[in-house]
């Protein structure tokens, strides 16, 4: 089950909230645990048995490292454990038949055979939120929780489950016990959700399409702009899917008295890749920082052990989104770059006229995605070789013109939603033009949007295969 769907606006979202709001405030984390994993068993029920391993290990990891809280190297080994349960959960269902594959080619080893399993939805965001959890503890930055159906609730938390933002449970240790209902909270998510569902559905679906025909295209028949137009589209397409998720999950976050995190700041107005990294996907780099690089000695060790941090990080935040060799690549790319932002190019960047800033962050952003977005190391080569006029296709095709031509209109909508142009302009408005025009836009884009997903027949949130 989607965010955008017919079944969860207008059954499973207003029939979870009606039974939340009746149910007593002391059963209302047990109702949020039930509903959670009715939504995440929805597509596939057997993989509910990891939630609840998941919550049964880390509760009682949990525990343990309370336990042994005076004795650090006890305490430690527990957390180590915990540690290792959930990234051998993560590589068995999304590493292992990447491993076997590359293995079998090893001819010693080649009768090994893949498992084939499918990938259990949003198992990367929920293990390394689960992660969190005893390394909080341990840290003294957290309680352990000794409720079992609270701590179950902050794993399955259904608004944030599949798709992030990824929640550190010290952020959330005192909402799960301690969290305020307030009809302007309420109102206040419901305005959030229905422009992230507006993100959604209206502009990343729609630039989908746009996306989908140029990577579908043999990349030696791609002329300069194609490839170009192609890559321009997957960047929108990604932004307003991933952040549109992220909205709807603040949203619905804060309909149950959660505040969630802001997970995306406008990225594609950054002026560098080092401020990129900064407004995108907040959550990941907040984890990866507070839990990877900090522990790995963050910048106190000099400039050499500081560069190693970060290809350690980059590494594995390029490992964490797919088990594909794109994906490292793409991690290493991001590497190499904020290595020679710290080294040299920062200083001399900011020395620079604006526009040129801008210009160049958007430039190796693009390329970057690219890289991300297709997995086929050979077609990728391909593409990115049309995108610099290496593969023989030309600058500029008919083909190119009708495509632009029918996107164009919605062009505009896309940049102006990738920047705080409208955001700022209606903060200007007096409060009660803002309450009447944020009622008047939010029921304007549910019913657009219920109308578009009556005919849609494919409607899946692009970070879900993570």
């Amino acid at each position: 089950m989607v965010f955008s769907s017919l079944m969860f606006l207008f059954v499973y979202l207003p029939v979870t909230l009606a039974v939340y709001y009746l149910a007593p405030l002391r059963a209302r984390n047990l109702v949020l645990l039930l509903v959670s994993l009715l939504f995440y068993g929805w597509g596939e029920p057997v993989y509910i048995l990891i939630m609840f391993a998941s919550i049964a290990i880390d509760y009682i990891h949990g525990r343990l490292v309370e336990k042994y809280r005076a004795d650090d190297r006890k305490a430690r080994r527990v957390v180590l454990s915990s540690v290792l349960f959930n990234l051998a959960l993560l590589f068995f269902f999304k590493y292992f038949d990447f491993a076997v594959e590359n293995l079998r080619r090893i001819p010693a080893l080649s009768g090994l055979r893949p498992l084939g399993l499918t990938l259990p939805i949003g198992i990367s965001f929920y293990t390394f939120q689960t992660m969190s959890y005893t390394i909080d503890v341990y840290r003294g930055q957290a309680r352990a929780q000794r409720n079992v159906v609270t701590f179950g609730a902050f794993v399955t938390l259904f608004p944030q489950l599949i798709a992030g933002p990824i929640l550190q449970y010290r952020d959330l240790d005192r909402q799960l016990t301690d969290r305020t209902h307030s009809v302007d909270q309420f109102a206040a998510g419901v305005r959030i959700f229905c422009v992230g569902l507006a993100k959604k559905v209206l502009l990343a679906n729609s630039i989908g399409s746009l996306w989908d025909v140029y990577r579908g295209m043999d990349p030696a028949s791609l002329t300069v702009f194609g490839a170009w137009l192609g890559v321009l589209a997957f960047s929108f397409q990604i932004y307003f899917d991933f952040s549109g998720y992220s909205d709807m999950s603040v949203g619905l976050g804060r309909m149950f008295g959660f505040e969630f995190m802001r997970n995306f700041n406008y990225p594609y107005v950054s002026r560098s890749i080092t401020e990129f990294w900064r407004r995108w996907h907040i959550s990941l780099g907040s984890w990866f920082r507070n839990y990877v690089y900090i522990p790995l000695g963050g910048n106190r060790r000099g400039v050499a052990r500081q560069l190693f941090n970060i290809l350690v990080v980059w590494a594995a935040t390029g490992f964490w989104h797919g088990a594909s060799w794109n994906f490292l690549l793409w991690g290493l790319y991001f590497a190499i770059l904020l290595m020679l932002e710290k080294l040299f190019w920062l200083r001399r960047l900011e020395r620079a006229p604006r526009l040129l800033q801008h210009v160049y962050a958007l430039f190796f952003v693009t390329v970057g995605w690219a890289l991300f977005g297709i997995e086929d190391l050979g077609r990728c080569a391909g593409y990115l070789a049309a995108m610099f006029g290496r593969a023989g296709g030309g600058l500029w095709s008919a083909l190119d013109s009708y495509e632009l031509s029918s996107y164009l209109a919605l062009m505009p909508a896309l940049i102006l939603g990738s920047t705080p142009l409208a955001a700022s302009l209606f903060r200007r408005l007096s409060a009660r033009a803002q309450a009447g025009a944020a009622l008047a836009l939010a029921a304007a884009a549910l019913a657009v949007c219920t109308a578009y997903l009556v005919d849609a027949t494919y409607n899946p949130f692009l970070y879900f295969r993570f």
